[in-house]
């Protein structure tokens, strides 16, 4: 299977960009189409499920999010996140944003995966991370940057509620839906979960 752009042009720039482009590529039937697409471009992304051992908590994040008022009041509940800068490695981003975030000092990552986070119209990635802490970890403030006016609630869920608070919607973010399977997928043996 073959593709070629024929065409790309940035349609839209500011802090993110839209990309425009004509594409030719191969179908399945053996047959060539030629068609029209958009790619949302904001660049790669990481983020981190955090496990707070000596509470027996998952960490998250609470914030406003200005695409999901349509569905939501604004504030979610998610992991950890942050961007990517063109040729930042994505340990030392997603520690920095645990720090700037939450406030905790991240010394050991478990890599879990990357993907796409919408195929279909979007090029981001997110580098996918998990890592253990205990509450003396927390040594800086976190809360976010105030120079991006980040306004950012530290949230700690025990993990006998998460199955619950999965199970009632609570997590409506992609990223956090997939750390948080994840977690109960493979550190089952490790930790006790109620009703699980």
């Amino acid at each position: 299977m073959n593709y070629k752009i024929i065409k790309e042009e940035t349609v839209f720039d500011d802090f993110f960009k839209i990309k425009k482009a004509k594409i030719e590529h191969d179908l399945f039937n053996s047959n060539v189409i030629e068609v029209d697409r958009l790619s949302f471009e904001r660049g790669d992304s990481v983020a981190i499920l955090i496990y707070e051992k000596d509470t027996d908590s998952l960490l998250f994040t609470n914030q406003f999010r200005y695409p999901t008022i349509k569905e939501n009041n604004g504030w979610i509940i998610e992991l950890t996140a942050g961007t990517l800068e063109t040729d930042e490695e994505p340990e030392k981003r997603v520690k920095k944003e645990v720090e700037e975030e939450i406030g905790y000092q991240v010394k050991e990552l478990e890599f879990i995966n990357s993907f796409f986070v919408s195929p279909g119209g979007s090029s981001e990635r997110i580098f996918l991370y998990y890592s253990e802490v205990n509450a003396a970890d927390k040594v800086f403030k976190g809360g976010g940057m105030k120079y991006e006016k980040e306004d950012i609630q530290l949230i700690k869920i025990k993990t006998k509620e998460v199955i619950e608070a999965l199970n009632n919607n609570l997590f409506r973010d992609a990223k956090t839906l997939i750390g948080v399977q994840w977690f109960l997928a493979n550190k089952k043996n490790e930790y006790k979960f109620e009703n699980f």
